[in-house]
């Protein structure tokens, strides 16, 4: 019944130049290493009591009592004499755990969630799928968490990620590193490569970012900044984390502020922080405007929405307002990204998010419910104006990496689900040549075929069966940008084909047609869309 239409996808795929082969479990010891570097609450993060070495329990991620142990452990005051923030609660000190080669904590990060345990996965599938492909813990494979509320550019840290590099290249018998990090671990492993270059070209060979906010990610820290953010969506969030309280430790966290717009990037499109205004004029009469802010102007709102912030601790009531302290540390760290370059024994490859709505910029209240006083922002909730993006990162930002790159790759996904997507796998999976040559790359023409769309569907009706199949691939050339522009501007005109297979019934089979047709979408911004749609019809046994 459906052999047929196995025998057509089959033919198919031959003429794409690729086989699927499925994953073999494995352990290849001539693989090069790899590093993956979390983002923004990205890593486990574990309470130690100063006293007792042994009494550790697990602050971030946990879904009991989350917020209770966020505000009793994590809720922190930025120290402008070192650039740390600091635990309010000091009788703990705030590690990373190193379990599993650092893997441990950036994998599940809530790992006694058993129901919606997806939700809380990290790199978990990227994990397993480096595992099939022959990696092994502890030799090829490797973590880097960190503490995501400090600055990307913190001594300590760059002084631990300096040692895991050092850590990986002995463990691995001396053999270059594959950096692979995502979303904000892509400014940390830039600000490192900034002020260590030469320990960077040491010991890595090529650096993948995923998903990296290069120039920040406007919409989602703007919103941040007046009303916090949920790192849980769905039934979860109920016994998560406040959106209010992850407010108050992220206002003293300066890695958020380093997620700001950058101050120089030159935007096509201009992230505005807007809002409805209530305002008297000379008269004393009242109106209502619509008010605009840049990026460069949006401290001075901050500095008046969040003049009376504080929270209680302790039972003592501390001032938290936007800290214009942190914000001269993130000027500085603006300067040193700015000055990043890639060492030349290095390959450093972009991948970004696209085909979402992303927050670019955020606007409170309206003509009916203005804003009369700038306290009152944190109250209103944020309507965004959205571009293309992962969700959280736009593209603008994410491919803007001032970087001397092999290739930049957009692959449609959401901000963190990317690092489930299969079309990632294959790409990382060539890029740091893992094992045999990916089947879904020709080297001769220069292209990568990767599947982008499977659907199956099986009904029975008077006594037959029906198989129909949609498959869908997209072919990434380069330099096909060029060979358009060649062609001129005339419209060209998808090539459409069938397929027709039939076969006889007899004693060991049922009589069954099927038929297919393909269609080759001409190539448009360097990518050539295949589509096969097919059907097949057997007798019912």
């Amino acid at each position: 019944m459906a052999v047929l239409l196995e025998d057509i996808v089959k033919s198919v795929e031959l003429w794409l130049k690729f086989l699927k082969k499925e994953p073999q479990s494995f352990v290849d010891p001539t693989l090069d290493p790899v590093l993956l570097v979390p983002g923004v609450a990205g890593s486990i993060l574990h309470a130690v009591d100063k006293d007792d070495a042994g009494k550790v329990e697990r602050v971030w991620v946990r879904i009991l009592a989350a917020d209770h142990e966020l505000c009793a452990k994590l809720w922190s005051r930025y120290d402008p004499s070192t650039g740390e923030t600091v635990s309010l609660n000091q009788k703990v000190n705030i590690v990373v755990p190193e379990d599993r080669y650092g893997l441990y904590a950036i994998d599940v990060l809530d790992p006694d969630l058993i129901i919606g345990r997806e939700c809380v996965y990290y790199f978990h599938d990227m994990i397993t799928e480096m595992l099939k492909w022959g990696f092994q813990e502890g030799k090829t494979l490797f973590g880097f968490g960190y503490d995501f509320r400090q600055s990307n550019r913190l001594p300590d840290t760059m002084d631990r990620f300096a040692k895991k590099l050092e850590s990986v290249y002995n463990a691995s018998g001396g053999k270059k590193i594959n950096v692979i990090s995502h979303s904000m671990g892509g400014i940390l492993v830039k600000c490192f490569m900034s002020l260590h270059s030469d320990v960077f070209e040491k010991y890595v060979k090529n650096w993948i970012a995923i998903a990296s906010p290069f120039q920040g990610a406007p919409g989602y820290v703007m919103s941040t900044f007046l009303n916090g953010m949920s790192f849980v969506e769905g039934w979860q969030q109920n016994f998560f984390i406040s959106k209010w309280s992850m407010h108050q430790m992220l206002i003293e966290c300066p890695s958020i502020y380093e997620l700001m717009a950058h101050p120089t990037f030159d935007w096509e499109h201009i992230p505005f922080l807007e809002f409805w205004r209530n305002k008297q004029d000379n008269n004393g009469k009242s109106q209502i405007m619509l008010e605009k802010y840049t990026p460069r102007e949006t401290i001075g709102i901050y500095k008046g929405a969040l003049s009376s912030n504080k929270v209680s601790y302790g039972g003592t009531d501390l001032p938290l307002p936007f800290n214009e302290d942190i914000m001269e540390w993130a000027g500085e760290t603006f300067k040193i990204l700015s000055r990043a370059k890639v060492p030349s024994k290095v390959k450093f490859y972009n991948i970004y998010g696209t085909s979402l709505a992303t927050p670019h910029s955020v606007c409170y209240g309206d003509e009916k419910t203005p804003v009369s006083d700038l306290g009152d922002l944190r109250y209103y909730q944020p309507k965004y104006v959205c571009v293309d993006g992962d969700g959280t990162v736009p593209v603008e930002s994410a491919k803007a990496d001032g970087l001397n790159a092999e290739a930049r790759v957009a692959i449609p996904g959401e901000h963190r689900g990317i690092l489930c997507e299969h079309h990632l796998f294959r790409v990382v999976r060539h890029w740091i040549k893992a094992g045999a040559p990916d089947p879904f790359y020709n080297p001769i023409n220069d292209y990568v075929i990767l599947p982008t769309a499977f659907e199956m569907d099986m009904r029975k009706e008077k006594g037959l069966q029906f198989t129909s199949l949609k498959e869908e691939w997209e072919i990434v050339a380069s330099g096909c940008e060029h060979e358009e522009d060649a062609a001129g501007d005339e419209p060209k005109e998808p090539l459409v084909s069938s397929i027709t297979v039939s076969r006889p019934g007899d004693d060991q089979s049922s009589a069954a047609e099927a038929c297919a047709t393909l269609v080759v979408h001409p190539q448009s911004e360097g990518k050539q869309l295949v589509e096969l749609n097919a059907l097949s019809v057997s007798v019912d046994a």
